[in-house]
């Protein structure tokens, strides 16, 4: 079973994650999901979390799975923007006591899906 983001600590973490991916360089911005594209413009400024898919398969016992898609610039290498979003992510999380277990250390994929 997959759990999804349904409560308030779920969604600040999904949003702390956005937060790092997008402050690294060569990032022009994360590719919105279908969700973030139908939501209403009435929607709350501040939760935006496009691009950041967090889910744990085997339950809330199980490591995170965090997958990130972002655009990025077409002057970055894009394999470097996507290692580099990789390690802050990775890092960022670590240093949450929300995800911190060293037995289970959140999996981290990011995909570059454009250049701008």
């Amino acid at each position: 079973m997959t759990t999804q983001y349904e409560n308030p600590a779920h969604a600040t973490l999904v949003v702390e994650v956005a937060t790092a991916a997008e402050s690294v360089t060569g990032v022009a911005f994360l590719r919105p999901g279908l969700t973030d594209r139908l939501r209403s413009a009435l929607s709350r400024p501040g939760t935006h979390s496009g691009g950041v898919r967090m889910t744990r398969p085997d339950g809330c016992d199980g490591p995170w799975h965090v997958e990130i898609h972002v655009v990025a610039l077409r002057r970055a290498r894009t394999v470097d923007v996507a290692r580099v979003v990789r390690d802050t992510v990775e890092r960022r999380l670590d240093a949450l006591e929300s995800v911190r277990s060293p037995q289970l250390a959140p999996r981290v994929t990011v995909t570059v899906t454009g250049l701008v």
